[in-house]
């Protein structure tokens, strides 16, 4: 017993002495001398039975730190390169527990245990959500682009467009970009019978597993419209979430759902696979858009799908 609690005593004496070096580094200047003790006065020696442990942990320390900075000196160079005027903000880690998901007031239906109808994710972070819809262009440059400033983001596909290049998306989620459901055929669901409904999202389930191998948790109805039988036909398919959207990117403006016309801490925001065909501008066009709005206002882009 006195052994053990010997042992536990030197880790947490190592520990502290790691803590404090690290500060101590954190602080220095270029010389290395900034937050030294004054001239005949030293820290605190460890004992001799601790610094090889000390010596490993420090070395992990040091390689986490560089590991962090060549990040962030690859966003700024992939910022440069893309032209933007500073590079994406870095979101915070994610929640270890994902916040309760509820329909937002009013959206609801009159049914009960439907999945959530949502466009803001609840949570105090300065973090938004990107999300692509349809998969009309299949612009490689926006691959590059989103590798290069590593901005995540969760693309809502149409098989009628994505059959055109599944090999496409495989590459986007080989990259990390979760692949969720937008129907079939991009219909207007309310108009179509709970059946027809069922097909077109179910439908979709059955393609994204049998090409990406996993059926999505989330869908979104194309046009953002719904009745009750399409969270009904949802829920049957195993959708557990419908994500639409509190503002829309395009590659010379942002339209925005709320009155205020601002982002807000979980806001999702939506734009769509297109190019110059359709806008005024390509897909590396709207993400320097929508990019420079969001970090202008001091939000960084994090990944949907750690909390929902």
């Amino acid at each position: 017993m006195r052994s053990k609690r010997a042992a536990a005593r030197l880790r947490r004496s190592v520990g502290a002495a790691l803590v404090v070096a690290a500060l101590g580094s954190a602080c220095a200047g270029p010389s290395g001398d900034a937050g030294s003790a004054p001239e005949g006065r030293k820290g605190p020696a460890l004992p001799a039975a601790a610094q090889p442990q000390a010596e490993g942990a420090s070395g992990a320390l040091a390689a986490y730190v560089e590991k962090v900075r060549q990040r962030r000196v690859a966003r700024a160079l992939a910022a440069k390169k893309w032209g933007l005027d500073r590079p994406p903000l870095e979101a915070p880690a994610p929640p270890a527990v994902k916040p309760k998901i509820t329909t937002r007031k009013g959206f609801e239906t009159d049914g009960e245990g439907l999945p959530p109808v949502f466009t803001t994710v609840p949570t105090k972070e300065k973090v938004v959500f990107l999300t692509i819809d349809d998969g009309a262009e299949k612009d490689p440059e926006l691959l590059r682009m989103m590798s290069d400033l590593q901005i995540p983001y969760s693309a809502f596909l149409s098989d009628y467009l994505v059959k055109e290049d599944y090999g496409y998306f495989k590459k986007m989620q080989d990259a990390g970009v979760a692949l969720h459901n937008h129907t079939l055929n991009h219909r207007y669901l309310p108009g179509l019978s709970y059946s027809a409904q069922k097909r077109e999202i179910c439908g979709m389930q059955d393609v994204i597993e049998k090409r990406y191998g996993k059926r999505p948790p989330l869908f979104r109805p194309p046009y953002g419209n719904y009745n009750e039988d399409t969270l009904r036909a949802a829920a049957t398919c195993g959708v557990k979430a419908v994500p639409l959207w509190a503002s829309e990117a395009f590659p010379d403006r942002m339209e925005w759902r709320e009155w205020d016309r601002d982002l807000h801490p979980g806001d999702i925001v939506l734009t769509h696979f297109r190019g110059k065909g359709d806008w005024k501008g390509t897909m590396p066009d709207m993400i320097r858009r929508v990019m420079k709005t969001i970090t202008a206002k001091g939000y960084a882009v994090a990944k949907l799908e750690d909390y929902v």
